[in-house]
């Protein structure tokens, strides 16, 4: 689904297939980013660009939310946020942000608002999950009212890898 929100500071909205340098530079192709993500740092350019081009296609599946999230002051593109998945029909949602925006708020105001709109659209909760070890990411989802329900192993096979993960859940 194309949607497109807003908050005081941030545009959410449809990735594009020219959102590919600012991804791959500013986020994808960097290793503290993505070494909390589910997916491995993009080594080319060409690689982030075929995962835009996908994500692209997936805008036609009206349960799809997957939101660019650019600075409203200067339209820069910094990050990402979107519903990866439905856990018994319950949002999950995930989410990345560049480095050089980190610890500036940027990502907590972008979860409120697509909670916000989820709580709008009848969702009684939203599940999160992060590792254990990132601590920027579990302090955006207390931030957000986020639970913690439990701490799990879980196996990452993109990553090949077996991690702690908390499991938060987000009630209305």
């Amino acid at each position: 689904m194309k949607l497109t929100l807003e908050t005081e500071r941030l545009i959410l909205r449809p990735f594009r297939e020219e959102d590919a340098e600012d991804m791959f530079y500013g986020w994808a192709s960097d290793d503290e980013v993505t070494k909390y993500l589910t997916w491995n740092t993009h080594k080319s350019i060409d690689e982030t660009k075929y995962i835009l081009n996908l994500w692209v296609s997936e805008y036609e599946q009206p349960e799809r939310l997957n939101f660019a999230v650019e600075l409203k002051d200067g339209n820069k593109l910094i990050g990402g946020i979107d519903v990866v998945g439905y856990d018994e029909g319950i949002p999950v949602i995930g989410y990345n942000l560049a480095k050089k925006y980190w610890n500036k708020g940027y990502m907590t105001e972008a979860c409120r608002c697509v909670l916000n709109y989820l709580f709008s659209q009848g969702y009684e909760e939203v599940k999160i999950d992060a590792f254990v070890e990132n601590i920027g990411s579990n302090k955006v989802i207390q931030k957000c009212g986020g639970i913690l329900i439990k701490t799990e192993e879980e196996f990452f096979p993109l990553k090949n890898k077996t991690a702690l993960v908390n499991r938060y859940v987000i009630k209305r």
